[in-house]
């Protein structure tokens, strides 16, 4: 077993890294070693939110949410689509826009994101008729309007009062609506987050 162990050691060891780093790579692709947030929010928009900015959209949510899943943490997490300005006219601009679309109708289709913070939620409403009406349904089949269906950040007491000064100045005139869902498939925590919805409706002025 000596000799056995004085030959072969390096190549258990090196095994044994190997191993380890598929096992690290197999749990981060598969979430394995991820916390699930309790609430996702999809930015839909021509430019990307600053970090700043996201931490201030996350930690307001956070405020007025729970720890849905009963892991100790009130996780929020913003998924940013950009499809860039329509005046770009460098070659790669449709490419990035198509790009966003894309993964924007995966998030929808995968169910991931419960609310849509919009800079023009008639686009989006045009093109995917996702977001709910006032109780939560979805709307008929003709019905592409974004009346009772979304509001803007700064006409909500709760989502304006939690930051002032510049730092919150490129959230206050987007769009937050909520999606609905056509089938069985829901988001995670549907439940916790129809109830923050509920909680922000009532800090509209």
């Amino acid at each position: 077993m000596k000799n056995w162990w004085y030959y072969y050691k390096w190549y258990v060891i090196c095994g044994v890294v190997i191993i380890f780093i598929l096992i690290d790579l197999a749990g981060n692709t598969s979430g394995w070693f991820k916390k699930s947030p309790d609430v996702q929010i999809a930015y839909i928009g021509e430019t990307r939110l600053t970090d700043e900015n996201v931490a201030i959209l996350q930690d307001t949510f956070a405020s007025f949410a729970d720890d849905y899943n009963n892991d100790g943490e009130t996780l929020v997490q913003v998924n940013q689509f950009i499809s860039g300005s329509p005046d770009d006219k460098s070659a790669d601009a449709p490419s990035y826009r198509q790009a966003a679309m894309v993964t924007l109708m995966g998030d929808i289709s995968n169910c991931d994101s419960y609310f849509f913070l919009m800079e023009n939620p008639e686009d989006i409403q045009k093109e995917f008729q996702v977001l709910a009406m006032p109780d939560g349904s979805c709307p008929g089949d003709i019905d592409f309007s974004t009346d009772g269906k979304v509001f803007k950040w700064k006409d909500c007491r709760l989502l304006s009062g939690t930051e002032s000064g510049s730092s919150q100045q490129p959230l206050t005139d987007l769009y937050l609506g909520r999606r609905c869902f056509y089938n069985e498939k829901r988001s995670d925590y549907e439940d916790g987050c129809s109830r923050l919805w509920d909680t922000l409706q009532e800090g509209l002025k």
